[in-house]
């Protein structure tokens, strides 16, 4: 057993395979030893059953037995009839079925074998008797007397018997070409084993059993232990490996190895980023990340091609569930746009101060007073117009902020009359901001080009069990076709129109999903693009007030 542990995998399957070939070449001899018997047995035993019939038909047989104990002639006959017909004895006996004559010495003057009880009383038999430890094939025939042409009694039997051929003799009479035959299979079995232990040997790259369970068992730990998804494709898009990362992110059956993407209805853009058909280059060759939105989850795929020896074997693709980043990343942001406000304001503020101490050098005092009165008209307006309308404080404060970062950008914001919300509660009242900084930002990075003119229109809608928040801008808009994408995608709306990618309007889509609603992109007549969300928020109570 230590030795057969110490083979290589070549040289076991060798073995095992010429063990199969001898196992095949015992299992033909003994089939054809066995057509032999029966050959032999069918054959020989119409011959044998017709010379004891033609020895029980001799008148000279039928005379001597008629008279007891006289063998006239008897022993002559029986021994030229083994002569000239090459058996091995004939033997003859009375109707007590005592041998008189017989070319066998040990049956002298000795009970006949019976092959049947019935050949006592004038029966044929023909089969297989051991007479002298040999296994002989006999035909016993009865003699009979004739009586003016009819059929009399039973004088005696004639017994025929020639030996079984050995297995050696059935073998070689089998065919003459038999042993030639054998000894040719057998060449060409030992030289496809030894080809056949090649090849596997080249497949499995020279590895041996023990080396690729190890491998097996290290792949397994590795797939298997990593917190990031992998999903293997071969050519022909089948998963051939999947870790249970992967299988969760994806929401795939426990089956899913050895399935094509189509058998598991995987389409849309994660289709396209698994068998690389969003691509830039033909084959799908270069490393990048693709931000994917699958069932609620924003995951960031990385799809690489496997070659070897310049064959295409498939592609692994590595998954990275960025859900509680981006939720993460939409804190940060909100931070990062204060600040740009702040900074925003800052400047705004430090232009008006510039013009009034301008004016005050120049000692135009009644300027300044102008100026300041105007200043201080347009931020009441605007303060009354959303507080008047908007009255959650979070939500009034970010509008705030967001017309004096467009107002930098020289881009008019405006606050529809049609717009009203109530106090929200304090998750509901971040949502909302969340979807309105989101839309209002996309809008302000599409209309940011300089030309005079441009403005991003909003309006918040509230009734008792939603929010409706539309944001319609100026801009280019979003092209047809990634209009049909653009949130599958994880675009933002300067993405659309620059080629990039982010996840500002995906976060907007997964907010609005986690309230019962969604967000669609819809037509403008005019141009532009407008974006149109609901959420499922009722205003806070009368008590929390």
């Amino acid at each position: 057993m230590r030795g057969l542990r110490r083979r290589t995998l070549a040289g076991q399957l060798l073995f095992l395979q010429l063990g199969i070939i001898a196992v095949v070449l015992v299992g033909v001899g003994a089939v054809s030893l066995a057509q032999s018997e029966a050959t032999f047995g069918r054959v020989e035993g119409r011959r044998v059953s017709a010379l004891a019939e033609q020895v029980a038909a001799n008148p000279l047989v039928r005379d001597n037995l008629a008279v007891p104990d006289q063998r006239t002639g008897l022993a002559t006959l029986a021994l030229q009839t083994v002569t000239q017909s090459r058996i091995t004895a004939v033997t003859i006996a009375d109707a007590n079925e005592r041998v008189r004559v017989s070319t066998d010495p040990s049956l002298e003057d000795q009970p006949m074998p019976l092959g049947d009880p019935d050949v006592r009383a004038g029966a044929s038999w023909s089969g297989s008797l051991t007479l002298d430890g040999d296994r002989q094939l006999v035909s016993q025939v009865p003699v009979l007397s004739i009586v003016d042409d009819h059929v009399g009694e039973h004088l005696g039997t004639v017994m025929v018997a020639e030996d079984f051929p050995s297995a050696w003799e059935r073998l070689r009479g089998a065919s003459s070409y038999l042993l030639t035959y054998l000894g040719i299979a057998l060449a060409l079995g030992v030289a496809g084993s030894w080809l056949l232990a090649r090849r596997i040997k080249r497949q499995t790259l020279g590895l041996e059993p023990h080396e690729i369970t190890g491998l097996a068992e290290h792949r397994e730990a590795l797939l298997y232990g990593i917190a990031e998804g992998v999903i293997a494709l071969d050519p022909h898009d089948r998963i051939t490996l999947v870790n249970d990362v992967a299988r969760r992110l994806l929401d795939l059956p426990q089956h899913a190895a050895g399935m094509s993407l189509r058998d598991l209805r995987v389409e849309g853009r994660l289709l396209d980023v698994l068998t690389g058909a969003d691509a830039p280059d033909a084959h799908g060759d270069a490393p990048r990340d693709d931000v994917v939105i699958r069932r609620g989850r924003i995951l960031v795929m990385n799809r690489m091609r496997v070659t070897r020896d310049g064959r295409h074997l498939g592609t692994v693709t590595t998954l990275r569930d960025r859900t509680t980043l981006a939720n993460l990343e939409r804190e940060l942001g909100s931070f990062r746009s204060t600040t740009q406000l702040l900074r925003a304001q800052t400047h705004e503020f430090a232009n008006q101060l510039h013009t009034i101490s301008g004016l005050i050098q120049l000692g135009d005092y009644d300027e300044v007073v102008r100026y300041v009165d105007a200043v201080t008209e347009r931020r009441q307006s605007l303060d009354l117009l959303v507080n008047s309308r908007i009255r959650d404080p979070a939500v009034a404060a970010l509008l705030m902020a967001k017309a004096s970062l467009a107002s930098e950008r020289r881009v008019d914001l405006r606050v529809s009359d049609e717009t009203s919300l109530d106090r929200l509660e304090a998750e509901d009242s971040a949502d909302v901001a969340t979807v309105v900084g989101n839309l209002v930002d996309n809008a302000i990075d599409a209309v940011s080009s300089g030309s005079p003119g441009e403005w991003v229109s909003v309006e918040i809608r509230q009734d008792a069990a939603s929010v409706e928040i539309s944001v319609s801008d100026s801009g280019p808009g979003v092209p047809a076709e990634v209009a049909q994408e653009v949130f599958a995608h994880g675009f933002t709306t300067k993405a659309a129109t620059a080629g990039e990618r982010g996840i500002g309007l995906a976060l907007t889509r997964l907010v609005c999903q986690r309230r019962g609603g969604e967000v669609r992109l819809a037509s403008t007549p005019g141009g532009g693009a407008s974006f149109v969300a609901h959420l499922g928020i009722a205003p806070v109570s009368e008590a929390v007030r």
